[in-house]
């Protein structure tokens, strides 16, 4: 991490002074940052002569007094507490009294660090995302006693090194880390419920949702002696909220050694750096297809009844289905089986499709079944929502699907963070587009899907698990009505 914000500090034009009181480190972070500005300059990016001229911009110091004169020092050291205070104590006695002290931390208050110097005006968090260069956000983090003139020339600079910054308070994750939570711990406890696996998982978040990379193929690749005390450090620090709850399954992977890339075998094995995925289930070969029914409290239900018609389906569409028909729910938030139950459905013949998301939209279908779906209803179901050739998941029963349940997570965190004041909506957007990658920020998710969709699913979700980690936000709760985009939001 210093060494890639030391690079994008001296391609600003910016003197950049390195130390490490490993022997011999801050010179080889030299060379490793010269070979990629080499790499650039082979490839006709930038001149030699630009190379050349940052490279002039980095200079070693042998000691911590080599930076008496510095208008800023950056630390990027071991992620401890202790660690950290006694550099800034120390440095506090070296740098002018107008400098300014960052920490790169990604999960420690800064008002924890900040505690024991004598100018804690002039600390704050610059927590940049590795890999440094093309994460082009940085959080600018003030901790109770930081001096606002001191994060505005941190965001300042960050402008002018090329990334944006977003203001947060100084609160456990900050923005990007808070945020991220509903995305992995999520899909973790759908994997724990046995709803799905790993990769029936990571499919269907990238393919309905847009995800680069679905939570377990995002954990092999960050490492879960990275990710896991991440996740073990926030709930810790929110006194245990529900929401945030680890899970024993990265516990365990860690305790044995299953990494993700680096090790070689993770949520997948890796054999040269490429995964080892599970096949798709296949289409079942069936006969004929029965008739469709479609409950009448169904999701989206125009658009089921256009899409079953666009597949060729045979429709019902009396007051109930028939005995030999498929019957077909759409629920929002709970799961099958309480529909069956409580529409007086004969289970047997009773599977869910998740409609939260337009399906033209989509570039998979998601059916869920319940513990009585016979097997025939199954792979009629499965067969024909695969006519038109699209990816079909079929997973068991549970509290709302895979998707409703890892986007409803993602925007009540994010509303969380707007009622607690921990930055702007428009902060929040960027951080998480930025920093996390996703293809939406989470209240843009929010409105594209439905306000008042999500709030369905997470109060259903509450009823079925009865857990208060699917409580909504009381932000979410008053704007679900009126939209969570930055149009229609105040910036209080």
């Amino acid at each position: 991490m210093g060494q890639g914000i030391a690079q994008i500090a001296a391609q600003a034009g910016l003197q950049v002074l390195l130390f490490d009181n490993r022997l011999q480190a801050a010179d080889h972070a030299r060379q490793a940052i010269r070979q990629q500005w080499q790499k650039l300059a082979d490839k006709g990016r930038i001149t030699s002569d630009q190379a050349g001229q940052w490279l002039e911009r980095l200079v070693t110091v042998e000691t911590l007094e080599g930076f008496k004169g510095c208008e800023l020092v950056v630390e990027a050291i071991v992620e401890q507490l202790d660690a950290k205070r006694d550099l800034f104590l120390q440095l506090e006695t070296i740098v002018a009294a107008d400098a300014i002290l960052a920490s790169n931390t990604s999960s420690l208050s800064i008002t924890a660090l900040a505690a024991p110097l004598s100018r804690p005006e002039r600390f704050a968090g610059f927590h940049f995302f590795n890999p440094v260069p093309l994460m082009k956000v940085v959080e600018v983090v003030g901790g109770l006693k930081t001096a606002p003139a001191t994060c505005e020339r941190l965001s300042d600079l960050a402008r002018r090194m090329g990334h944006a910054p977003v203001a947060a308070q100084d609160t456990p994750g900050f923005i990007v880390n808070h945020a991220g939570r509903g995305f992995g711990t999520e899909a973790l406890r759908i994997v724990g419920e046995g709803v799905a696996d790993f990769a029936t998982v990571d499919r269907i978040l990238r393919d309905q949702v847009g995800f680069r990379l679905g939570p377990f193929e995002l954990m092999d690749l960050t490492a879960l002696d990275v990710s896991h005390p991440v996740m073990e450090s926030i709930y810790r620090q929110y006194y245990e909220e529900p929401r945030f709850r680890p899970s024993v399954i990265t516990a365990q992977r860690l305790a044995g050694g299953m990494l993700g890339r680096k090790t070689g075998e993770g949520f997948y094995r890796y054999a040269d750096g490429a995964a080892q995925v599970p096949g798709e289930q296949p289409v079942p070969q069936v006969a004929e297809i029965p008739p469709v029914w479609v409950s009448p409290r169904a999701s989206r239900r125009a658009e089921l009844y256009q899409l079953l018609k666009d597949l060729g389906a045979r429709i019902e569409t009396g007051a109930s289905p028939s005995a030999a028909a498929i019957t077909l729910v759409a629920p929002l938030g709970f799961d099958v089986t309480t529909v069956a139950v409580v529409e007086r459905l004969d289970p047997a013949r009773t599977i869910g499709i998740d409609m939260l998301i337009d399906d033209a939209a989509t570039k998979r279908r998601v059916l869920a079944t319940n513990p009585a779906t016979r097997r025939d209803i199954r792979d009629a179901a499965h067969a024909l929502f695969a006519r038109d050739g699209k990816a079909v998941s079929v997973i068991r029963d549970s509290g709302g699907f895979v998707t409703q349940r890892v986007v409803a997570t993602i925007v009540n965190i994010a509303s969380d963070i707007c009622q607690q004041g921990i930055c702007t909506p428009k902060d929040l957007e960027t951080a998480v587009t930025l920093g996390l990658g996703y293809p939406l920020g989470p209240l843009a998710m929010g409105d594209r899907w439905g306000p008042t969709n999500i709030l369905e699913v997470l109060f259903n979700m509450q009823t079925v698990y009865g857990d208060t980690r699917y409580r909504p936000s009381p932000w979410l709760r008053r704007r679900g009505a009126i939209g969570l985009s930055l149009t229609h939001v105040e910036e209080d």
